[in-house]
């Protein structure tokens, strides 16, 4: 099928009033994790797909766009069972990436991702757990957020980890976006309000290959533009995570082990996350996998079963990161202040790289990712003009909550940050 996105096509609408409804004349494509009334939800993988039944219902989050007047055109392509950030399926095949087809699409929502990027649909919905709909965003070039924690239900979708799980969504229009989430989130259309402060981390930006004259100052340049130099705050975050969330110290590096392509604190964030992932993922999941042992792509098939025999150790530390870093970013942004991050350490990587050489990658996006993802805070992936031929982008994030708001300011934002990216690309050829 087009692009390699679509699993299955149907048309799927709520209502054919003529009232004029938010999400009216839009359409859209789901990841198949959502429950669709008389489909197996299929989880990217065959083997699950054959031992399941049929839903009986449909997933909240879609209801909620159909009932808001958009009408949804299939299910979309994504990694097995959610376990990878890189949207490659050995089943399914891997949908091609829009905006750079030798590149990988970014996963697990590859599919919805791809049919946004390459026009198919309005919108798509996709999940995020550990990054699965910010690092697709990247790599398509388009606009992806993932919501504030148990904002948005997920009843209807498979769980992965549930400390973690979203439902998110994407589109190339921040219009589209906005609306969407409004009508997701159940909440009304508000005037937008100013940031209180804007902080760069500038650590974090250390861990990104693309040239900050790139990113960061194409973001400062469109800040100044709108809301004026002064909200702009320059941190280091790593100093910060460290101080602040003493629980940390359990999962920091050895003294010996080789830091330089990373921040410990952020580091040690991540292995916080990925360990009650994969207790989270174990306890869903466990009995499955062991009853039928299906077949797994490489890379996660070591994952899965990695997971699968992790001891049952450290979770209540994990639960207090949490609780602290939460807190801490909370106390640091305050009331309307967003933190600035890479949303992924640079350009996708090529189709079917050698998984050992990704691992610097990995390990730096994931320590990226889990900043939002372990505080449970909203985070918006904003596309960039291309690099070298390739899509890039940045981040915003908000506390918890502060999901309109975030929303908003992407709006404001948006064509700002285009122009001044177009101006950094035409300096930099």
């Amino acid at each position: 099928m087009e692009s390699g996105a679509f699993m299955e096509k149907f048309i799927l609408q709520q209502n054919s009033s003529s009232q004029q409804l938010p999400l009216s004349g839009l359409t859209f494509a789901v990841k198949e994790m959502f429950d669709v009334d008389g489909y197996v939800t299929g989880f990217g993988n065959p083997d699950w797909k054959r031992t399941q039944s049929a839903a009986v219902s449909t997933a909240l989050a879609v209801v909620d766009v159909l009932k808001g007047g958009a009408t949804c055109v299939g299910r979309t392509v994504m990694d097995e069972m959610a376990y990878s950030i890189n949207g490659e399926n050995i089943h399914y095949g891997t949908p091609t990436n829009p905006c750079a087809p030798d590149r990988v699409p970014g996963g697990s929502s590859s599919g919805s991702a791809v049919a946004v990027g390459a026009g198919f649909v309005d919108f798509s919905l996709g999940t995020d757990t550990g990054g699965s709909v910010r690092v697709p965003a990247s790599y398509c070039g388009i606009l992806g957020f993932r919501p504030s924690h148990d904002a948005i239900s997920t009843s209807g979708v498979i769980p992965m980890s549930q400390s973690f799980d979203t439902v998110g969504w994407f589109a190339r229009d921040p219009a589209v976006l906005n609306q969407v989430g409004r009508v997701l989130l159940h909440l009304p259309n508000v005037y937008p309000a100013a940031p209180s402060q804007i902080i760069v981390p500038e650590d974090c930006f250390s861990l990104s290959s693309i040239p900050s004259d790139q990113t960061t100052q194409v973001l400062i340049r469109s800040v100044e533009k709108h809301f004026g130099g002064q909200i702009l705050k320059h941190i280091n975050l790593g100093d910060y995570v460290k101080e602040k969330v003493p629980s940390l110290q359990h999962f920091m590096p050895k003294e010996n082990e080789d830091q330089a392509y990373n921040i410990p604190s952020l580091a040690a964030l991540s292995s916080s996350m990925r360990l009650l992932q994969r207790y989270e993922f174990k306890n869903n999941h466990a009995e499955w996998i062991t009853t039928v042992n299906p077949k797994f792509g490489p890379g996660i098939s070591e994952r899965i079963w990695d997971a699968i025999r992790a001891p049952d150790k450290n979770i209540d530390v994990c639960h207090s990161v949490q609780t602290e870093l939460r807190a801490a970013l909370t106390d640091l942004l305050k009331d309307e202040g967003i933190l600035v991050l890479p949303t992924v350490p640079g350009e996708p990587p090529k189709l079917q790289s050698d998984p050992a050489s990704l691992e610097v990658f990995r390990a730096r996006a994931f320590s990226l990712l889990s900043v939002a993802g372990v505080a449970g805070f909203c985070q918006v992936s904003i596309p960039l003009r291309m690099c070298n031929n390739l899509p890039i982008s940045i981040s915003l994030v908000a506390k918890h909550g502060s999901d309109g708001f975030l929303l908003n300011v992407v709006e404001t934002l948006y064509e700002t940050i285009q122009q001044e990216a177009g101006v950094a690309q035409r300096i930099t050829n």
